[in-house]
């Protein structure tokens, strides 16, 4: 630093030198220059008044009188002398200041008379500079001879020789300035931001608590350096917690998986190979905010899961490319490197136009397949241009991967849910020695519901080109089975939950999703936890005991609208709620150009203002909908305080919205409300289960939860917790991942019949449409 200081003051001061230096040269010429015009314009008033004195005088020929006229201006300032010559130069008369190096001869100047013009010039002498000027006298339109004026120029020198000097002490003062503020700035702008980064440094180095608590020093002098230190930091910070937590758990003699632990085994499991994953949502995207651009990240379960695994291989994701600015940001491949402050594996982005979207992504997937695979009563769509925009996007997106996969050996892909029921076999026909699995994250119904389908052939033969058909639960893998057998021409394995059909062999397998558990708790005092309820209910603007939540997409097969009504039926039948219990429903809009959606979105509104009406009272309201996209930081302040958290879906994969409930209460409170519908059903036991189109024992189930004693809600929340950090996201990765990589590849003979088929039924030009 000492160094540092002394360079950039050396630096500072050669530079202010050389500033001042320039800077007082051209200040002096100025100055030396106005001075020289001055004493010319002088001269010239001066030489106009004598000619016209002097020349009467010489055509009298009166000597006499023309000394008398050359004495009498002869005391101006700064005046040398005045002297009068004839045609010839000589002299005629002259004043006796001149000094003794200035005689008459010597100031002539001949170009006066023969240019008949004003001459002015410097001379320097000995003696020092004189400025000589010259008129040429006139008689009858005759030059007769010239006037010569003679000052003394010695002071213009001596006044730019003052000019140096002054500049000089007031350079020498500005340096000395200078220097010292320049160490005063950097002492309170550099040196003291630095020095408190170190310490802060050596606090994450040795691990002190206080350290990795407080924010990064400010060093906006070094911007980029502190970016790189903000990101060491955090990586120091995880590396520190992850061993800590490896070395908790092997204390307690627990498995729970974490990112590194997964990251460690599922390399272990793919060897030299790559990991690919596809699915429509994309892990990072580029939106544009104002002139800057972007990149979010969406809240997703799988963006966790998936993010460790891709990283650890540096694998590929291929994914839509959705954001307004995403199309800047990739490459002439359309693949960029992620994440963006440390990137270590590869995201290819997809492009669709408006049309294929529509057709493929609101058409046929969520107007046709969500609702046949959801039991909402719901009527499905199913439109010729839909299937063929569906198709489309298919083969495009296994055009994407087959290029990221070229020259990789045994390619490991998991594909992600019920956009691409077409794309396994698209893959496995063209790379039959990749292993590929897709994640059906939607349930599977029984096969008289999914007979509704009129491709549900063409569905399931794409499916069947994946080594491992993975869902949720086990009665979503026996509805598909079972589907398969009546549809397809096909073996059905019971034993081993296996199709085998054209000499390929399907396993068919539950892998319960679930969430990221917290590795640390956050517990706070219950007076904090009970003040930040108030202050929610403030920022709602209701006043409230109790606080019930509820999270969901406003979709019409989350149950909803019967959440509410039984809400409104345990006001209903118990009267000590109303002014009490407040339910907060966050609700965010999904897909409303679509009009199923865009009605059901308008019913759930008015739904709720219908009850609100019915029973609201000064500061309370029982239901409070707040309609728009929450960040899952704001979201997790309602899992924290609640009451009593509502899932009450008519029919769900999973439901991971009951699982981060479970997760966010370290407190061991609340009380989750959970409908048998659900996947989390199955694994969730200790959750209050309800069937959500039973209004009268929903709104019982709600009374009893709020009622319900703390120390069953502990030991119900204790036991909910325990299943949630066991069975946590993590292993579902390493699981499903696992067992995949765990296929045995079809057999010699098998990979020529399927390349066969590959060239019959899937040949090289339709990927390239």
């Amino acid at each position: 630093m000492r160094l540092l200081s002394a360079r950039l003051i050396i630096s500072l001061i050669l530079g202010v030198t050389l500033v001042s230096l320039l800077s007082t040269y051209y200040e002096v010429r100025r100055e030396k220059q106005g001075l020289r015009n001055e004493l010319e314009r002088r001269a010239e008033l001066l030489g106009e008044s004598l000619v016209g004195n002097v020349e009467p005088s010489l055509e009298k020929g009166s000597l006499k009188e023309l000394e008398r006229v050359v004495e009498r201006f002869s005391n101006r300032e700064h005046l040398a002398g005045v002297a009068v010559f004839n045609a010839k130069l000589e002299p005629i008369a002259a004043s006796s200041g001149l000094p003794q190096g200035l005689q008459p001869q010597s100031i002539a100047v001949p170009q006066a008379i023969t240019r008949n013009a004003k001459q002015s010039q410097f001379v320097h002498r000995a003696s020092g500079s004189v400025h000589i000027y010259a008129l040429p006298l006139h008689q009858q339109d005759q030059v007769v001879g010239e006037l010569v004026i003679v000052h003394d120029a010695s002071y213009i020198n001596a006044q730019t020789t003052l000019v140096w000097r002054e500049t000089f002490l007031r350079s020498l003062v500005q340096v000395v300035l200078i220097a010292l503020i320049t160490l005063l700035i950097i002492r309170w702008s550099i040196a003291g931001p630095i020095a408190r980064a170190a310490q802060w440094m050596k606090g994450l180095r040795t691990g002190r608590v206080g350290a990795l608590r407080a924010a990064m020093p400010d060093l906006d002098l070094l911007r980029p350096l502190a970016r790189e230190m903000e990101t060491l930091a955090e990586s120091l910070t995880a590396a520190r917690s992850a061993a800590e937590k490896e070395a908790q758990l092997r204390a307690a003699g627990e498995s729970v998986w974490t990112p590194e632990r997964l990251s460690v085994h599922v390399r272990g499991k793919l060897g030299n190979s790559r990991l690919f994953v596809v699915s429509n949502r994309e892990p990072y995207s580029h939106i544009r905010r104002g002139n800057s651009v972007q990149a979010i990240v969406p809240a997703s379960g799988l963006v966790t899961a998936l993010q460790p695994v891709l990283c650890a291989c540096d694998g590929t994701w291929v994914a839509h490319g959705g954001g307004d600015a995403d199309l800047e940001t990739v490459d002439g491949h359309d693949r960029l490197r992620v994440p963006p402050q440390e990137p270590k594996y590869t995201l290819r982005r997809v492009w669709l136009t408006k049309d294929e979207e529509e057709g493929y992504y609101y058409g046929f997937a969520n107007e046709g397949l969500w609702p046949l695979c959801h039991i909402a009563h719901t009527r499905p769509m199913f439109r010729v241009s839909d299937w063929e925009h569906y198709a489309k996007a298919n083969v495009k997106f296994a055009k994407a991967v087959l290029e990221e996969m070229a020259g990789i050996e045994e390619p490991v892909l998991l594909v992600q849910d019920y956009h691409f029921g077409l794309l396994p076999r698209l893959v496995k026909k063209a790379r039959p020695d990749a292993r590929v699995a897709i994640f059906w994250h939607i349930p599977w119904p029984n096969p008289e519901t999914f007979g509704i389908c009129p491709w549900q052939r063409e569905l399931l033969e794409g499916l069947l080109g994946a080594d491992l058909i993975a869902f949720h639960i086990q009665s979503h893998c026996t509805n598909f089975l079972q589907t398969v057998d009546r549809t397809l021409e096909s073996r059905i394995d019971w034993d081993h939950f296996a199709v085998n059909r054209e000499e390929h062999r399907t396993a068919v397998k539950p892998f319960p999703i679930s969430v990221d558990f917290p590795a640390t708790a956050h517990t706070q005092p219950e007076r904090n936890a009970y003040l930040e309820r108030v202050e929610l209910l403030q920022e709602c603007g209701v006043e409230a005991v109790f606080l019930g939540v509820g999270v969901d997409r406003v979709d019409y097969t989350k149950g909803i609208m019967e959440r509410f009504l039984a809400i409104e039926r345990l006001l209903e039948k118990y009267p000590v709620y109303r002014e009490k219990f407040t339910f907060v429903q966050i609700g965010a809009p999904s897909r409303t150009h679509i009009k199923r959606y865009h009605d059901f979105f308008a019913d759930v509104q008015a739904e709720s203002e219908r009850i609100n009406w019915r029973f609201q009272t000064g500061k309370w309201k029982p239901i409070i909908f707040l309609n728009r996209q929450h960040s899952h930081g704001e979201i997790e302040r309602y899992y924290r305080t609640a009451d009593v958290c509502l899932v009450t879906s008519l029919h769900d994969g999973m439901n991971l919205v009951a699982k981060e409930f479970v997760a966010a209460r370290d407190d061991e409170q609340g009380v989750l409300i959970l409908s048998r519908f659900t996947g989390a059903a199955r694994e969730l036991r200790d959750a209050v289960l309800v069937n959500p189109y039973d209004i009268e024992r929903t709104a019982e189930a709600i009374r009893y939860a709020l009622e319900m004693e703390p120390e069953q809600r502990t030991a119900r929340m204790q036991r909910l917790r325990k299943v949630v950090k066991e069975q946590n996201i993590y292993r579902w990765a390493a699981n499903l991942i696992g067992d995949l990589c765990e296929v045995r590849l079809d057999s010699p003979s098998a990979l020529r019949v399927a390349n066969e088929a590959a060239a019959a039924t899937f040949p090289p030009e339709a990927l390239q449409r």
